[in-house]
């Protein structure tokens, strides 16, 4: 059996089929609720932007033009609710682990809270453009589009979170481990290198 596109299953929805956009739910979800806990750092706070973003598109529905995705509007909206929740002086730092390749579950740990800490003191711009671009591997353009802004921009974003991370987690690449060494930002070339 093969498996219903997502604009038809949002052509169901609108004609009244109660599981359609159920579906298309399930489809995206997992990928929805990283960037939203990525962006957020905090469980609570991205299931809340999550669904808030799903009654979002549920109530929107009847006016998706088309000219995207269905997943890709999905993404766009679930951005939209993370960049709300950014703005109010309430939200928290990000605290879901990235993790390490260390087998050690305790320098695992540490790594994570180091690559937390970095991400959560990125302006909030830098933070959703690194996470959507280097950790979802979302392609530049689209997260262009998500944001409504120029590709430029969103290159320049992933290159300053890049260089501010860079010297955040310098300690953590091999050899400075041990020596604490300082780690100068990449270069203009090393960091915008794998944007495009």
């Amino acid at each position: 059996m093969t498996q219903v596109d997502d604009a038809t299953l949002l052509r169901r929805h609108l004609a009244g089929d109660r599981d359609a956009f159920a579906q298309i739910f399930h489809r995206h979800r997992d990928r929805l609720w990283s960037v939203a806990l990525r962006t957020l750092g905090n469980p609570a706070d991205a299931a809340d932007a999550v669904q808030d973003a799903m009654l979002s598109a549920v109530r929107s529905a009847p006016s998706f033009r088309g000219d995207a995705q269905v997943g890709t509007w999905l993404y766009r909206i679930v951005v939209n609710a993370c960049v709300s929740r950014l703005r109010r002086p309430a939200a928290l730092p990000l605290d879901e682990a990235l993790g390490t390749d260390s087998p050690d579950p305790a320098e695992r740990a540490a790594v994570a809270v180091d690559v937390q800490d970095a991400l959560a003191a990125l302006p909030a711009e830098q933070r959703l453009a690194v996470v959507l671009v280097d950790v979802e591997g979302l392609p530049v353009a689209d997260v262009a589009e998500l944001l409504g802004v120029p590709v430029g921009t969103i290159k320049s974003r992933c290159f300053r979170a890049r260089a501010a991370l860079a010297v955040a987690l310098g300690h953590l690449r091999a050899g400075n481990r041990t020596t604490g060494e300082d780690v100068q930002p990449p270069t203009a070339t090393e960091a915008e290198g794998d944007v495009t």
